[in-house]
């Protein structure tokens, strides 16, 4: 499934996801069950089998990682923690002093450490994710350019990992305050 194709945008990760709602949301209308009452048992699923398309290509667009994916897989480059060859060692090694600081202000309940260790992770975020816009944007759209963006696709895996656990974090500290 090309989730770029299902919705009829164009594939490009840098896209307007206002907009991309609004198709999404303007397909889920013209596909809801409630518009193929009394039609024939294979229209009916035929619109249930677009709609489920439909709502994974959604899910599939709106998450940058999973829409660097799709756009990988376009240009014939295979994705998949397992086929993208081992992460920079530098990238790791940050990674986990930034992991041991965050076990650290979560131990202390050190609610202000915590903030800036996510306040810091989420520009990274956003400088990844730049990166990424710039490789798989590029005018031609080549296999290389999309091979050209694994590491920054890796990196953004590492740094959504390290919020979804600074995010639990901030779940146990808000519970206990």
């Amino acid at each position: 499934m090309d989730p770029f194709s299902v919705l009829g945008i164009p594939p490009r990760f840098s896209l307007d996801l206002g907009e991309i709602e609004k198709r999404y949301r303007d397909l889920s209308r013209a596909l809801h069950p409630d518009k193929f009452v009394g039609r024939p048992a294979s229209e009916r699923r035929m619109a249930l089998s677009k709609a489920i398309e439909v709502n994974e290509a959604w899910r599939t667009l709106k998450d940058p990682v999973k829409r660097a994916e799709a756009l990988m897989r376009r240009a014939g480059v295979p994705v998949g923690e397992t086929k993208e060859g081992a992460a920079d060692p530098a990238l790791l090694m940050e990674l986990m002093e930034q992991r041991e600081a965050l076990s650290e202000a979560r131990a202390a309940r050190d609610k202000a450490a915590l903030d800036r260790l996510v306040a810091s992770m989420r520009e990274r975020e956003q400088r990844v994710i730049a990166t990424l816009a710039s490789r798989l944007d590029a005018p031609d759209g080549s296999a290389d350019d999309a091979k050209a963006a694994l590491p920054a696709l890796g990196e953004l895996r590492y740094v959504r990992r390290f919020l979804e656990e600074a995010s639990a974090a901030e779940d146990e500290l808000g519970e206990a305050g």
